[in-house]
């Protein structure tokens, strides 16, 4: 890139912007909008099981989240434009495989492809914002991407629920083909070409991740259907372990490491990290079980189920452009604790719950998502030096998605066996046991830096 560009910025670097933003909107929304999907997709004719049904959402946030980091350099290695215009392209490709799918197998496939490019898309957007920036805008500007993000799920959910209202189960798939496809020719015909440098890409230590990742989830999710005490169950967290186990040597002795455990003696980043996850958990876990409650219990359209959710969202964005004028532990403890109260509140969702209750508990999530998700963030980055904030942006984004992916599987396993309100009530509990860590290794952090 000239140099005269890295002083003043790209002339066209607000429309940049605004496709960078567009393209991590479109990959982190399809995250939420296959939820709206779950009550039509069970009616089907593909007629999937609740554990495959679990796999349709969590093939792609699994994906997503264990190559967000490895794709962060491979767009430092191969160039930033080039890499987003591969990640929309294997997410197109993805998302079309699963509009024409056949059967259940294809469309979970499909969907594992779609989150291999959602990773490729996300930190090579957040590099290019930032790359056409001049210094003095680039806050701003990443200000902006990151709140792209968090408008991702708002979209999702209206723009699931609009497409899931008019047109076949099979379109949600099919709309973001054509939305991967122009935002392609954008990012070809606005986006300059970045100077490429050197990165390692730890395929090793990804795959471990991956494997042992996937392996867990696999225990999580067969466990109702094949039985706790089965072969498959037990062998998938045999294998977890191991793998996990095998994944932690890799990365000491790697000479470029994924993800350096050594890093984690810093109780702030332990404190970050866990937090980020347990907030992701319980939201998925309330995403993944929204849609048929409001749906096949309450009697909503899929677009009136869509937009029920605002009271979630209103509240976290509000708090979220606030949250620097509390203090920061305070705000976590207050935070999570709301998180925990609003999962609880919601627990005794019935059919003769009015809505405006329900909302209530959407309220009290959102308040307290608002409150402690930006410390938390702050937390990992501030716990990293300068030079590793492109792998801290990385771990926190996939954080958020491993946190996701679990909420959803245990949400799915304990509401498959026990019920809604068993199934609200666990993750309640998950998260309150994260809190309490969280907040000691705050305290840990705090004294440590004193």
């Amino acid at each position: 890139m000239p140099e005269t560009i890295l002083e003043t910025g790209h002339p066209a670097r607000r429309r940049i912007m605004a496709v960078m933003a567009s393209s991590v909107i479109l990959a982190v929304a399809l995250v939420a909008a296959v939820n709206l999907a779950i009550p039509t997709l069970a009616a089907s004719d593909l007629r999937p099981t609740q554990s495959q049904i679990l796999w349709i959402v969590d093939a792609y946030v699994i994906v997503f989240a264990c190559l967000l980091v490895p794709a962060g350099a491979a767009g430092d290695r191969f160039g930033r434009k080039g890499v987003l215009l591969a990640g929309l392209a294997v997410f197109a490709a993805g998302c079309l495989l699963a509009a024409l799918a056949p059967d259940v197998g294809t469309l979970i496939a499909a969907r594992a492809v779609s989150g291999a490019g959602a990773a490729m898309v996300m930190p090579a957007s957040l590099a290019v914002t930032v790359g056409v920036y001049p210094q003095g805008e680039r806050g701003q500007a990443v200000a902006a991407w990151t709140a792209a993000t968090g408008a991702a799920g708002v979209l999702g959910n209206v723009g699931g629920g609009l497409v899931m209202q008019y047109l076949p189960w099979r379109a949600l798939f099919g709309v973001p083909v054509l939305l991967a496809a122009v935002l392609a020719v954008l990012v070809a015909v606005l986006v300059p070409r970045a100077e490429r440098h050197p990165a390692t890409l730890d395929l090793p230590g990804t795959a471990l991740l991956t494997a042992a990742s996937v392996a867990l989830l696999t225990g999580v999710i067969e466990g109702p259907e094949a039985g706790w005490g089965s072969a498959l169950v037990l062998c998938a967290f045999g294998a977890g372990a191991v793998l996990f186990a095998l994944f932690v040597v890799h990365q000491l002795r790697a000479a470029a490491p994924l993800l350096d455990p050594r890093l984690f003696a810093a109780a702030r980043l332990r404190a970050g990290t866990l937090g980020v996850a347990v907030t992701f958990f319980g939201l998925f876990a309330m995403f993944f079980v929204n849609a048929r409650y409001l749906q096949d219990v309450k009697g909503f359209s899929p677009l009136l189920t869509g937009l029920a959710i605002l009271p979630l969202t209103i509240p976290m964005i509000v708090l979220s452009r606030r949250s620097a004028r509390f203090p920061p532990r305070a705000a976590v403890r207050a935070g999570l604790a709301g998180i925990v109260a609003g999962l609880l509140l919601l627990s005794f969702a019935d059919a003769a719950l009015p809505y405006p209750v329900y909302a209530v508990g959407l309220l009290v999530m959102g308040a307290a998502m608002g409150l402690c998700l930006p410390v938390l963030s702050h937390e990992i980055m501030a716990a990293l030096p300068r030079e590793r904030a492109g792998l801290g942006s990385g771990l926190n984004s996939a954080t958020r998605e491993l946190g996701s992916a679990a909420g959803v599987a245990v949400m799915g396993t304990v509401t498959a066996t026990h019920g809604m309100g068993a199934g609200y009530r666990v993750v309640a509990v998950v998260v309150l046991a994260g809190a309490l860590l969280v907040a000691h290794w705050l305290r840990s952090g705090a004294r440590g830096s004193a």
